[in-house]
């Protein structure tokens, strides 16, 4: 019994959720001090988020050099974008239903000139772009070691994909670059495992800061409004992720169950940014390609924010209900549209979703962008629903898209989610690195000289 309890106690997920239950018990007896423990929940975050530009270019270069049909990644990625602005046209109507059904704004009859603009101006500094040109330049670093140094996916995305066709371009002159950065992955990958130890003090950071901050009571006089958005949520995940892995020959509680410890860190720090690293090892893991998880998963993360799309529908509805101004079909629909680009490209942190609020409001006239102001306070209730469910559509989308490539192991991902989950546990805490080797092919120029292509074989670091 004694062997047992200690054995649970070392696993990742029990550990967090004594650190969740911690904070909320330290946040609603002691708030001053639960308030002034924020500091352990962003060390935690800043410290994972530094691993995260270098592991995510590692990852995507190696899988890219491992195809062999370069035409793959562009298909890759257009299904993979396909795939993610249905779902996230999904998500903004399961927001504006549930909103316009439930009417949890309805009869507070606020009055927006005594608002406070303050919370709406130190939002809009930290903005994502007005425009698609200017998203679009954002995603291109101002310097190639600029996208490492400002930390974004993005810029290192791009980076990554045109060093993966650079290296696959240039052959065998590429050995020594493609095995120095295999043996720099599995290193950051090692560092990794050692940083997730610190998830449990990272979580009963955030959730003391939480709870004594703003308090229990504060969820009281707009209860409704979070119960809403709870429950549009948890339709969105049961329904159509449900449905979409079901189409797919997966059960959704399989998945959700296999990624439990990622989900529970999320749930901890209201972030999807920490466990990035660990989602990339074990989709690997379950038997997917590297080469399209890479490119897929960390796309998601900017292009695939359905938390937060429900969030944007949700809230700005609640607030025209609550300062009773009635929006035309036409205006929503135009505000829908906007929404599709504002909820792109919102990093996966905390607060991220009241920003591309803010951002909507601001370029939305009829909704004058003091009204955040009435949901401030509980925005921090609501961010870790909207980190969870970006996090499982992420985790689901990429799956279907690897089986979409049939670049997934069938028998190796139906014994992941049925027995091997357990073992995979044990690994990811006693190595930290679950990485399966796939031998990275440098592919030749198409000329007849080039046509003998290399692989390289790496030892794996244990």
């Amino acid at each position: 019994m004694h062997t047992k309890t200690t054995k649970l106690l070392k696993l990742l997920y029990v550990q967090v959720l004594i650190g969740l239950a911690l904070g909320i018990l330290v946040g609603f007896l002691f708030p001053d001090f639960g308030a002034s423990l924020k500091v352990l929940g962003d060390l935690f975050i800043k410290v994972v988020k530094m691993m995260i530009a270098p592991i995510v270019f590692c990852t995507i270069v190696t899988g890219i050099t491992s195809l062999t049909d370069s035409k793959k990644i562009g298909r890759t990625l257009g299904k993979s974008l396909g795939l993610f602005y249905v779902l996230t046209i999904l998500s903004l109507l399961i927001g504006l239903a549930t909103v316009l059904l439930i009417k949890p704004g309805q009869g507070m009859h606020i009055d927006p000139t005594h608002l406070d603009p303050s919370v709406a101006a130190n939002a809009t500094k930290d903005a994502s772009p007005d425009t698609f040109g200017e998203f679009i330049l954002h995603i291109v670093p101002d310097t190639f070691f600029g996208a490492f140094a400002e930390g974004h996916v993005l810029p290192v995305l791009f980076l990554a994909i045109l060093c993966g066709f650079g290296l696959s371009k240039i052959g065998r002159a590429g050995q020594t670059m493609l095995n120095g950065i295999n043996s720099f992955s599995h290193m950051l990958f090692a560092v990794f495992g050692y940083l997730m130890r610190l998830a449990p003090v990272g979580a009963f950071g955030a959730m003391a800061f939480t709870v004594g901050k703003y308090g229990i009571k504060s969820i009281g006089s707009l209860g409704l409004l979070i119960a809403t958005f709870y429950l549009a949520c948890g339709f969105f995940v049961i329904v159509v992720l449900g449905v979409l892995a079901r189409m797919h020959g997966l059960r959704l509680y399989q998945v959700l169950r296999y990624f439990r410890e990622e989900l529970l860190v999320v749930l901890g720090t209201s972030s999807s940014e920490p466990v990035l690293p660990r989602l990339l090892m074990k989709l690997e893991r379950l038997g997917c390609k590297r080469g399209v998880v890479g490119l897929v998963l960390p796309t998601g993360y900017s292009f695939n924010l359905d938390g937060t799309a429900i969030y944007l529908t949700l809230a700005s509805l609640f607030i025209a209900q609550a300062c009773d101004i009635v929006l035309s079909p036409w205006q929503i629909f135009a505000m829908i549209g906007l929404m599709l680009l504002t909820s792109k490209g919102a990093a996966g942190v905390t607060g991220s979703g009241f920003v591309a609020l803010v951002a909507t409001l601001a370029v939305f006239p009829t909704l004058p962008v003091a009204e955040v102001a009435l949901i401030v306070g509980i925005d921090r209730f609501m961010s870790e629903a909207r980190a969870l469910t970006s996090t499982m559509s992420n985790i689901v989308a990429s799956i279907v898209v690897s089986k979409w490539e049939k670049a997934v192991d069938e028998d190796t991902l139906h014994a992941e989610l049925t027995t091997g989950y357990r073992k995979t546990e044990e690994d990811l805490e006693h190595g930290g690195d679950i990485l399966k080797d796939e031998p990275a092919e440098v592919q030749p120029e198409s000329r007849p000289e080039r046509q003998s292509g290399i692989k390289l074989e790496v030892t794996p670091v244990r």
